[in-house]
């Protein structure tokens, strides 16, 4: 295996051909930054932590990352409450720490994408407090979504629209008048018919382009343009299932495309183009209008993230998408996790069937009920990497994945920092378990992530998991992503997937160059196809014995 590690290990080795754009077929390591390392101590992760961590990142051998928001925030909702899009959290670092983190990715061969945060600002944001100030009817007022209140005195809010976190979606400001917050309270909205506010916001691309940034990752790129002309629809007529595409009043509006429109004029200023990826969770035959040349470029495919670890499913998920790619002029996205969601090894060590409510109740539960069996889990998770890694387009994998991390899901409610736990009554616990600062060490106040405690408390198994631990193992979860990623950047020739035949239950399918990815899904052992295999998500290859074992993929080449 040393030569495959030597190879990851090199930034300066290319792929065997290098795509063009760059971003088509790229692996994306998504870096939550205040969990990610800390260099001084304050419990929170930092911009210098993640420039001492860019080694781990050439030695995974991954071609971008892509940082969660690291703006200044109170972090109402974990960064996504921004007070100013051009600047960074002084807990996080300085503008300067930011120049020096992309100067020593870049040396490294590794692109940079952040979060732009395009829906909302914080409530402490500088426009927001001068339209408090401003009061009923200023032009100050006019960025936002403000709107009388009903009632003789607008001591009702304008409508029954609930929040995506919980609680009513309408704030009162004291005046007769409420703001729209489609998230949290301290996450207004603004208002995308306002041109001062387009304009801001391409002032805010080229501030971060004009930085070294090679793309952006947009935060609920659905979201922006809304309706809100008189009468406002109740929450039970926006639910409707028989809303016609583009009627609903704030999500997925055919006019945020003229947006989008827009940012791509600025992207293209540059040379090369900077690239964008949006967060769209809209209906699949609408997800290409935000991927299209004309728009952002690329939007996020959720939908192996969503599955069951199933054959059926992977294989539709797969031919939908690449089809809908086709279409677009764009490549697909492929994701298993991300900081929104309950970590695949633990999705997967959970009885099947289990939807989003099911999984809000087991982390009500502290992980207990029902019990889930990380074994298998963790088995089934590293199968569904090597699927997804196997595939043409861009693949996003989430910081501690590679270490194969489970959910943390006994957190003690006093720590909590989600503000679903709040604002939902306390009945969903929310998305810190996935969010909890990573082991780097086996040993130390934080596992390794900084000379102090963690923010979030980390749990003692996460010793084991730990990647100074993984680093020395190499049947790890660590040794199996880095020889994947290894062989991925040694095999990506082009974007062309033909499924092959194959028994009940097992996926397989060839890619440029006659190499093959066979997963099998099912719990019983199948017939290894023909051709060498270079890669397994289980046992070596020279264990198989003629077999591929049940909940494991293998990479093959043809036999010499």
């Amino acid at each position: 295996m040393s030569d495959l590690l030597d190879h990851a290990t090199t930034p300066s080795s290319p792929p065997a051909t290098t795509p063009d754009p760059w971003w088509r077929q790229a692996v994306v390591y998504q870096v939550y930054p205040r969990s990610f390392a800390d260099s001084n101590g304050d419990g929170t992760g930092d911009l210098p932590g993640i420039t001492a961590r860019v080694p781990h990142l050439v030695s995974l051998g991954v071609d971008a990352v892509w940082l969660s928001p690291f703006y200044p925030s109170a972090l109402a909702d974990g960064g996504y409450d921004v007070d100013d899009h051009r600047d960074v959290d002084p807990a996080i670092g300085t503008l300067e720490q930011f120049d020096e983190m992309v100067a020593t990715l870049h040396a490294a061969g590794i692109k940079v994408v952040v979060d732009i945060v395009p829906n909302h600002s914080s409530n402490r944001h500088r426009w927001f407090r001068d339209a408090l100030a401003a009061g009923p009817g200023s032009p100050e007022r006019e960025r936002y979504v403000f709107a009388r209140g009903r009632g003789e005195h607008g001591e009702l809010p304008p409508s029954d629209w609930t929040a995506v976190f919980g609680g009513p979606a309408w704030e009162p400001v004291g005046d007769g008048e409420w703001y729209l917050h489609t998230f949290a309270p301290e996450q207004p909205d603004w208002n995308w018919d306002h041109p001062e506010v387009r304009e801001d916001f391409l002032t805010t691309l080229r501030f971060w382009a004009d930085r070294g940034v090679d793309g952006f990752r947009v935060d609920v790129a659905h979201a922006l343009v809304k309706d809100m002309s008189s009468p406002l629809p109740s929450a039970a007529e926006l639910a409707a299932d028989d809303l016609p595409d583009g009627a609903h009043r704030f999500w997925d509006r055919d006019e945020v495309h003229e947006v989008y429109r827009a940012w791509r004029a600025v992207f293209d200023e540059y040379d090369p183009p900077r690239t964008a990826v949006a967060e769209a969770w809209v209906a699949t035959h609408r997800r290409a209008r935000y991927a299209s040349p004309e728009g952002l470029g690329q939007a996020f495919n959720f939908d192996l993230l969503r599955s069951d670890f199933d054959a059926a499913s992977f294989r539709r998920i797969v031919e939908e998408n690449l089809r809908l790619a086709a279409e677009s002029g764009t490549s697909s996205t492929w994701v298993l996790s991300n900081h929104d969601v309950v970590r695949h090894v633990s999705r997967y060590g959970l009885p099947d069937g289990m939807d989003e409510a099911d999984r809000a109740r087991w982390l009500l539960s502290g992980g207990t009920d029902p019990a889930p069996d990380l074994e298998r889990g963790a088995r089934r998770a590293r199968a569904a990497t090597a699927f997804l890694l196997a595939l043409p387009g861009s693949a996003y994998l989430y910081q501690g994945e590679e270490l194969g991390l489970p959910e943390v899901a006994d957190l003690d409610a006093a720590v909590l920092q989600d503000p679903t736990w709040l604002r939902s009554g306390h009945v969903d616990k929310g998305r810190d378990g996935c969010r909890v600062p990573l082991p780097w060490t086996a040993e130390g106040p934080s596992h390794g992530f900084g000379p102090g405690p963690s923010h979030l408390p980390q749990p003692s198994w996460f010793a084991a998991h730990a990647a100074d631990v993984q680093d020395r193992d190499p049947r790890s979860t660590l040794s199996a992503y880095r020889e994947a990623l290894a062989w991925r950047r040694r095999l990506r020739t082009g974007e062309e997937l033909v499924f092959e035949d194959a028994p009940e239950g097992v996926v397989r399918f060839r890619r440029p160059g006659g190499w093959t990815c066979v997963t099998n899904f099912t719990t019983r052992a199948v017939p290894l196809p023909p051709g060498r295999v270079v890669l397994s998500s289980g046992a070596p290859a020279d264990e198989l014995d003629g077999e591929l074992p049940g909940e494991t993929t293998v990479w093959l080449l043809p036999a010499d």
